[in-house]
């Protein structure tokens, strides 16, 4: 096992403790410099905010799978103060743990909504979407994110159900990344928690002007140990049957409700 899958496979493993940036890097035998300049380039993002995602993703199954307190689930990931982690939980997945855990067990009754174009939100980013081979059905997600790591919600999202043409209207101006993720609906629908993208893709970063029309295909490949886990909330809220193809064009994440529950 090289250096840095090693550190990856210790802040899996060990992502309740206090890991700190020099434990990381011992474990891959770096400097903390290099350790952290070496990272970056491999995953996009720091070893401090690649173990943040992992303990919203592992927050997450938390939530869905057991009956533990917010409170007791932000201690279990590593947390100190259960303030710091709902906070952390709702920049990452759109949406406060109570109200993620509600919607799973409840349903949403309305992903998306169109929004009006307005002068600084004109920009359209298209292009295809290219699956390897896989043997079961998918979703695939496609959106444009303000950070490496795919968290929140998308400013402009698609929905697809096999290799094709995606749409992303009404994106504002600045820096900005794709990803992409295929989803199997089998996961969705049964263990959310638990779920893993069978395929993966990105492009960024990338800057985008008002009104302009890109073009950018995306090859995907299975995961990696590198690619961080996905922190967005729509696969695993999503709980729409997959036998017919929905676009969801020009469309951005509704935001929901800011009702605490």
């Amino acid at each position: 096992m090289h250096g840095l899958d090693r550190a990856i496979a210790i802040m899996w493993d060990r992502y309740h403790e206090p890991l700190s940036l020099e434990a990381m890097a011992d474990s891959a035998f770096l400097s903390r410099f290099h350790f952290s300049r070496l990272f970056r380039s491999r995953t996009g993002t720091s070893p401090g905010r690649f173990l943040a995602a992992i303990r919203i993703f592992k927050a997450k199954h938390l939530l869905l799978e057991t009956e533990m307190s917010v409170t007791d689930i932000a201690y279990a990931v590593g947390y100190n103060s259960p303030g710091a982690f709902i906070s952390r939980f709702t920049r990452s997945v759109g949406i406060s743990p109570a109200r993620y855990r509600w919607l799973a067990a409840h349903g949403i009754p309305q992903l998306f909504h169109t929004r009006t174009v307005g002068p600084h939100r004109r920009a359209t980013i298209g292009g295809r979407i290219v699956l390897p081979p896989v043997d079961v059905p998918v979703k695939v997600y496609v959106g444009v994110f303000d950070s490496p790591i795919v968290q929140g919600l998308p400013t402009s999202c698609d929905i697809l159900e096999a290799s094709g043409e995606y749409l992303l209207r009404d994106v504002p101006e600045g820096e900005w990344y794709l990803r992409a993720a295929a989803i199997d609906p089998d996961d969705i629908t049964t263990r959310p928690s638990m779920r893993r993208p069978v395929a993966v893709g990105s492009h960024g970063a990338f800057t985008v002007a008002a009104g302009a029309d890109l073009t950018i295909d995306l090859e995907l490949q299975p995961p990696g140990v590198f690619d961080l886990p996905i922190l967005v909330a729509l696969p695993e809220l999503d709980s729409n049957t997959h036998g017919s193809r929905r676009r969801h064009s020009s469309a951005r994440l509704e935001r929901y409700s800011a009702r605490a529950l």
